[in-house]
């Protein structure tokens, strides 16, 4: 009790000391002292008293030392801050720091029932001060920025003052740090901005420091950040435009790995819109993104980055209720008319938007409207099959092996069947483009990934065995990486697709980017490693008597695709069956030259006598 009274009694001119003494107590950590708790013991008179003191203080240090000198006096430097001039601003200085430490700890304490407008006056000087103070009162002005964020989230009166004081002063030092506090800190007032008039002549550098945020990379990566900027969205219409102007004009410098958060602030600001200010989000961003996303040319590198954005929308729409009709709405004006257009490049980039948001529709149709609405974008795949741009026809077999990989449970058998073998039977052998050939084999993998595609594409493949041997490098490697898919899923048996016989012949002779692929697609038929090893060396003849060359390439490449050890034991049970062949051979010849010297000797006795009796006879 004693305590307390004591406290409430020093704040004053004549116990100065003593006030300054208890609060370098309460900021010491290992002192027991705690200003807090001592206020919240407080009674409500005591407290109201501690309050008027507080104000008495504070003015009676203002008029002593005015605030307008102590910039003055920092320009004059260190040196003439050693006067008694100058000590005595710092003592001032010191006193308000002080005084803002206990003013801050007591708002947290504050009843509706009491009379606290001896705080609120002194809140508001504080406030004026805030603006006035030197570069370097860092602490004094973090002190008093923290006084009026809680006097902005306590939601006290004069809050709207303190609240666009923060926000200034937050959104100003945000943009000068690297740290990401401030952010935090300045999300959690974010409402405050909606106290500034947006045409008035003061909010001018308010809107200029909100649109440097859209370029800020610490505002982009932090999920607060975030948030506060997709909240600017509701401030006025026309910075809707202002934020969608700067956000196009960086979209070339931000780096690819942002375009998510970017697409996320829009998205977010879309989900918390109504009424004007969502028509504008609409009309004015999404729907500039989806003209942009059909227009602008393919080598354009902003182009990639408005497809990233379009692309969180298409994933977002079965997640969130509501996207699928915007995406719908938004896109009538734009996809179909891009499909038709007469520029082959718009026809490129509206296909690959339209096999991305595929299918485009209104869930509030009834089933008539949705199966027209379905067929009408059926007939579009078909179409983009058979474009004259070849482009145009590899995005559309993206679009039907995506597709049909997604919705095979869903479409009807004979388009399935029909969409499959215009790909597999005509565009994998469209003379007039690689590129289509290519695609069809880097885009089957995809369907591959839904086992009720294996069946059908078991009876379709066998018929593309030949482009193995396409006259395109890059045509071959796609098929060998889709052979290495079938492989993986199970999908069929590669080589009733393509006859080992082929395989074989085009490792013989192929370039290191085909044969090593297709060493790894038949590695495990000619060395089978979870196997006896015997049989690797029965594998390994065979592999010889089929192909000597290919066989030659396949051990050049083996070391890619098991243990050193292994390729060590192979070498080995091939020594031990060469010393073994050796030994047998070496054992047959010395039993053949055994066999023939006894033949001899036999010659030899049968023949002696006769010679001997002939000489006899001489």
């Amino acid at each position: 009790m004693e305590k307390r009274e004591t406290f409430v009694q020093a704040v004053s001119k004549e116990l100065i000391g003593e006030f300054l003494q208890f609060v370098q107590l309460d900021e010491d950590a290992s002192d027991p002292f705690n200003l807090n708790e001592l206020l919240d013991e407080l009674s409500r008179k005591q407290k109201e008293e501690l309050w008027r003191r507080l104000r008495s203080l504070l003015t009676d240090v203002l008029l002593e030392s005015p605030v307008d000198g102590w910039q003055a006096e920092e320009d004059l430097g260190e040196d003439d801050m050693e006067t008694d001039h100058g000590s005595k601003t710092k003592k001032s200085i010191e006193i308000i720091r002080a005084i803002t430490s206990v003013i801050l700890a007591s708002v947290s304490v504050i009843n509706e029932n009491e009379n606290y407008e001896a705080l609120l006056e002194c809140a508001v000087i504080l406030n004026g001060v805030l603006y006035a103070l030197p570069a370097s009162e860092r602490k004094l002005q973090g002190s008093i920025q923290d006084l009026c964020v809680t006097w902005w989230e306590r939601g006290l009166p004069a809050k709207e003052d303190m609240g666009k004081t923060a926000f200034v002063m937050l959104l100003r030092r945000s943009l000068e740090t690297k740290t990401g506090a401030d952010i935090c800190r300045l999300w959690r007032i974010h409402q405050a901005l909606y106290c500034f008039d947006y045409d008035l002549e003061e909010s001018r550098e308010i809107k200029n420091m909100l649109l440097e945020c859209f370029i800020n990379v610490n505002y982009i990566k932090k999920e607060e950040g975030r948030r506060f900027l997709s909240s600017l969205f509701n401030w006025n219409i026309n910075f809707i435009k202002m934020i969608h102007g700067t956000i196009k004009n960086q979209l070339q410098g931000l780096p690819k790995s942002l375009m998510v958060h970017i697409a996320e602030i829009y998205f977010r600001a879309w989900k918390k819109a109504s009424g004007k200010i969502l028509e504008t989000v609409e009309h004015s961003c999404i729907q500039d993104f989806m003209y942009h996303g059909v227009h602008l040319q393919r080598r354009s590198p902003v182009h990639p980055r408005v497809r990233e954005v379009l692309s969180y929308f298409h994933h977002q729409k079965r997640v969130r209720q509501g996207v699928e009709e915007m995406l719908y709405r938004l896109y009538k004006p734009i996809l179909w008319r891009g499909l038709k257009a007469r520029n082959s490049e718009v026809r490129s980039n509206a296909a690959l938007l339209f096999v991305e948001a595929f299918p485009v529709r209104d869930p509030n149709f009834n089933a008539i409207e949705m199966d027209s609405e379905i067929q009408k974008q059926f007939e579009e795949l078909y179409s983009l099959l058979e474009d004259p741009y070849p482009m145009v026809r590899s995005t559309g077999v993206l679009g039907v092996c995506k597709i049909t990989s997604k919705y095979w449970e869903m479409m009807p058998p004979t388009i399935l069947v029909d969409l499959l073998k215009k790909v597999t039977g005509e565009l994998a052998f469209d003379t007039s483009s690689a590129d289509v050939r290519c695609s069809v084999f880097k885009c089957l993998p995809i369907l591959l990934d839904n086992k009720l595609s294996h069946p059908l594409l078991e009876q379709l493949l066998p018929a593309v065995k030949y482009s193995l041997h396409d006259n395109s490098e890059k045509v071959r490697v796609a098929f060998v990486d889709m052979l290495l898919k079938v492989k993986a899923v199970r999908a069929a048996k590669f080589w009733k697709i393509c006859p080992m016989e082929h395989i074989l012949a085009r490792l013989a002779l192929d370039s290191r980017p085909v044969s090593r692929r297709l060493v790894s697609l038949i590695f495990n038929s000619f060395l089978p490693v979870n196997q006896p090893e015997e049989v690797w060396c029965e594998r390994c003849v065979t592999l010889l008597q089929m192909n000597r060359a290919a066989a030659r390439k396949f051990y050049q490449h083996a070391h890619e695709h098991t243990a050193c050890t292994n390729i060590a034991k192979l070498i080995h049970v091939i020594r031990h069956c060469l010393n073994a062949c050796i030994r047998k051979a070496i054992r047959e010849c010395q039993e053949d030259g055994e066999e023939r010297e006894k033949e001899n000797v036999s010659v030899s006795l049968f023949f002696i006598p006769a010679f001997g009796t002939q000489e006899e006879k001489g």
